[in-house]
């Protein structure tokens, strides 16, 4: 027997109704965008320092997956779409932070952008100064500029993008499969970047739903 689903205490429980049960798209995607406009705006209206951490940290309790059950399946371009990948971002890095390191580091090298700026890193930047920054990002979303904090982790994800495509290459003769992997976590991560330059803009023009 399946333990009982525990509703996260971020979210009221009408909210989490429709995954109790019936998978109607037009269901999901109303919730969706309803609790993403709800945990957008109970936070930006001035919740308290707990509460933006609890938020922030919300994945690392309550799992990755509570976030995907909701947004995951929302488009790219849109609120829950942009907060789904803001806390996946979130997440890679915690999860492996030396290697984000590595990659962050690599891609300061090969790139002379704004995104080296925007991104807000410190260098050198070391695993405990990339999960600091991926709190950063995150909480600069509920605390600040929304767009500003879009664009903030789609300048991390072009930057580690270019770590991994110089880091492919190097290896590319010697370890061919490390290679590959890298080559297909760059092009993701530039989709990423993308997807979050788009939202950040739709964002400025009132038009992120």
């Amino acid at each position: 027997m399946s333990a009982p689903y525990r509703k996260p205490a971020l979210f009221a429980g009408h909210e989490f109704s429709a995954f109790q049960g019936g998978d109607d798209p037009a269901e999901v995607s109303a919730i969706a965008h309803d609790t993403a406009r709800a945990l957008l705006s109970r936070v930006q209206e001035g919740a308290s320092a707990e509460v933006v951490q609890r938020v922030v940290s919300f994945a690392d309790e309550n799992g990755i997956d509570t976030l995907a059950e909701l947004w995951s399946r929302s488009s790219a371009h849109s609120l829950p779409g942009a907060l789904w990948r803001m806390y996946l971002i979130r997440d890679l890095i915690r999860a492996q932070a030396p290697q984000m390191s590595v990659l962050f580091s690599e891609g300061l090298d090969q790139l002379s952008t704004a995104d080296v700026v925007v991104a807000g890193a410190p260098t050198p930047a070391g695993p405990d100064e990339m999960v600091t920054l991926a709190d950063t990002i995150l909480h600069g979303a509920f605390t600040g500029d929304f767009s500003g904090a879009l664009d903030r982790a789609a300048a991390f994800c072009r930057i580690v993008s270019a770590g991994c495509t110089a880091t492919a290459n190097v290896s590319d003769l010697t370890h061919p499969e490390r290679a590959a992997t890298l080559t297909q976590q760059a092009a993701r991560l530039t989709q990423t970047a993308h997807e979050l330059a788009v939202c950040a803009r739709l964002w400025r023009d009132h038009a992120l739903d």
